[in-house]
């Protein structure tokens, strides 16, 4: 599930960033980046949970498909606050800049 939920936001995210692509103005990219990283991270650990568990790995119980969803959308919501952060940081509009500087 966890899998699932980034995945998703990584092709979502990767769809708005092709859409406005040639502007860039807001850091879509890195976001693209986190959810694709957290997408990769999460195959990586269902390739080891199956080699693991074997086809029991494709049942699991209400109980852990929940969990993992909370872990995805916990994923998903940090990404999401890095990229603001980054977005803030880098202030490609300069509105922060003119806060900060307005007199």
């Amino acid at each position: 599930m966890t899998l699932l939920v980034t995945a998703f936001a990584a092709v979502i995210c990767t769809a708005l960033w092709y859409k406005n692509a040639p502007e860039s103005k807001m850091q879509l990219g890195v976001l693209c980046w986190l959810f694709w990283g957290a997408s990769l991270m999460w195959l990586v650990d269902a390739i080891f949970e199956y080699r693991e568990l074997g086809a029991e790995y494709f049942t699991p119980s209400p109980e852990d498909l929940l969990n993992d969803l909370f872990l995805g959308l916990s994923v998903v919501a940090l990404g999401l606050i890095i990229w603001i952060i980054v977005l803030l940081i880098r202030d490609p509009r300069g509105v922060l800049k003119a806060k900060l500087y307005k007199k």
